[in-house]
């Protein structure tokens, strides 16, 4: 088991915590690492774009010229997809980009990732986060006192509002609950910061 040190909001070290190899020290697999990114991006797609075929534009039914001995081209509708106003080829249709991926092979990545994070020391514990008011400045002297450099992502286990909407308007940090982690916010973000307890939660679940 990897011994990470734990630090408080002020950034001091106030203990160490041991990190089950189960999750934090597995195999990565860099394939279901992207499988798992690909199929969140596919799920976040709307699919509502729509454009008309020439069966579906308005007009054009009758020909507009004689086939023969106008010196034109022959044509047979002004809404075939040459013409300004006609249909588009091969047009777009709404459809549902998401595809399922096993619950293993999302675990896998999931333990791929948090494994990243480790190896590469960029995984901060922290013992517990808590603010007695809404105030982003205090998040971010939080994030200054730990060292946070860039892009982040804050796990929590409790939806604390206070510490949520405190990090609400900072553009390079995101919260996040220990129910709704996922791989591409833990590979987007340059530091992972989690809470002792979040760690514990982590390690119930997906062990």
């Amino acid at each position: 088991m990897a011994n990470v040190s734990v630090y408080n909001m002020e950034g001091k070290e106030v203990g160490t915590m041991e990190l089950s190899d189960a999750i934090f020290g597995a195999k990565i697999n860099e394939h279901l690492v992207h499988m798992a990114v690909v199929q969140q991006l596919a799920n976040n797609r709307q699919g509502t774009q729509k454009a008309k075929t020439r069966s579906e534009v308005s007009g054009g039914g009758r020909k507009p010229w004689r086939q023969k001995g106008t010196g034109h081209a022959r044509q047979g509708s002004t809404r075939s997809p040459q013409w300004t106003g006609g249909g588009v080829v091969f047009a777009p249709t709404p459809r549902d980009y998401s595809f399922k991926l096993n619950r293993k092979e999302k675990r896998a990545a999931l333990k791929s990732a948090l494994t990243d994070k480790l190896q590469n020391g960029n995984l901060i514990v922290v013992d517990k986060i808590e603010f007695t008011e809404i105030k982003t400045k205090s998040f971010k002297t939080m994030l200054e006192n730990l060292k946070v450099a860039g892009k982040s992502l804050v796990v929590l286990n409790d939806n604390d509002q206070k510490v949520v909407l405190s990090a609400r308007n900072l553009p390079f940090c995101k919260t996040t609950l220990t129910n709704t982690i996922n791989v591409y916010d833990i590979l987007n973000a340059k530091t992972l910061v989690l809470t002792q307890d979040a760690v514990k939660t982590i390690e119930e679940v997906y062990a």
